[in-house]
């Protein structure tokens, strides 16, 4: 039986990467086609991947998954605010959402949903546990922006696997993926020559290789893995061990106002910070990856260490050079 795997947000990075490796996995893999969707056209050459120019905040998504007959979704278009557009990162996030979800409703062909979720859908916070596992709640720091977004989203797929229980849907909550190709508040942080802490915290955080972000949404597409997952290389680094590696000087600032004072200092540089990573470079946030391995049946090849050290080595090199990276 052939299969048709519809990726949305082809216009990024990663979701370009993704569509990619699905096509290029040829007829053994069971998929006949590949379509990406956006309404950007992507930068870089997409291989056997059909484009679609379409709007999934619009009808039209519905058209393009029965034309296409696509069997498979792939929904990649969730992403954090870019500067100066968080109202219409809102928008494309829960509204497109709901939109896609509808035009599923309506497919007799959809047999599989596969969303791109991330672990800032528990939010950030001081009352967090000391690891997330899927079954726990957020218990603050979700209230706007991104992870209210994200919270939002997972709200409605779950909606659509009641109504449509035959849909095998899999939700994959996401560490950010650290790699100098692909857009990241993190990645985004790290670049910067100095970076701002809170003063009196050292937050724990988790990143996730790019190489295992594309191969666990691989595996999620071609077996039937139902249910939510939490994605994160193994272990932690502390952001001052993330610092040190870098040889970035730090700037601490004091927890109260530190949101604006940091903005303040990264646009100094001519850079940005995102609005949601103030909570994140306080608190921190670890997921429990167990169910992953247990029931997924996956296991990332590279620990959060790891993929922060692949990092570090192509990260900016000359900036390093000269604050004494090595």
């Amino acid at each position: 039986m052939s299969r048709v795997v519809l990726v949305t947000g082809v216009a990024s990075p990663f979701a370009a990467r993704f569509a990619r490796r699905l096509a290029g996995l040829g007829e053994t893999s069971g998929i006949d086609k590949v379509v990406g969707i956006d309404t950007i056209l992507p930068a870089g050459d997409l291989g056997r991947v059909k484009y679609v120019r379409a709007d999934i905040r619009t009808s039209v998504v519905g058209k393009v998954i029965a034309v296409e007959e696509a069997d498979t979704v792939v929904h990649l278009d969730v992403n954090p605010p870019k500067r100066g557009r968080a109202s219409g990162a809102k928008e494309l996030n829960v509204i497109g959402t709901m939109q896609l979800l509808a035009a599923c409703q309506r497919s007799s062909n959809i047999a599989k949903l596969v969303l791109g979720s991330s672990a800032a859908v528990y939010g950030t916070s001081p009352r967090d546990p000391a690891m997330f596992t899927e079954s726990l709640p957020a218990r603050g720091g979700v209230r706007s922006g991104f992870p209210k977004d994200m919270v939002e989203v997972e709200s409605y797929v779950r909606g659509f696997s009641r109504r449509r229980p035959e849909v095998i849907t899999t939700t994959l909550r996401s560490a950010q993926v650290l790699h100098p190709d692909i857009d990241s508040p993190l990645g985004s942080y790290f670049a910067n020559p100095v970076l701002p802490t809170v003063m009196g915290y050292d937050p724990r955080l988790q990143f996730l290789d790019l190489e295992d972000a594309l191969n666990v949404l691989t595996e999620a597409v071609l077996k039937d893995r139902p249910g939510t997952f939490n994605v994160a290389g193994d272990g932690v680094v502390l952001l001052s061990q993330a610092a040190r590696r870098l040889g970035r000087p730090v700037i601490p600032l004091p927890p109260i106002g530190f949101a604006s004072a940091s903005r303040r200092v990264i646009r100094a540089m001519g850079s940005d910070i995102s609005p949601d990573l103030h909570r994140l470079l306080t608190y921190g946030r670890v997921v429990d990856t167990s169910a992953l391995r247990d029931i997924f049946g996956f296991e990332p090849a590279r620990s959060s260490a790891e993929t922060f050290d692949l990092f570090r080595s192509s990260v900016r090199p000359g900036i390093l050079s000269a604050v004494g990276g090595r």
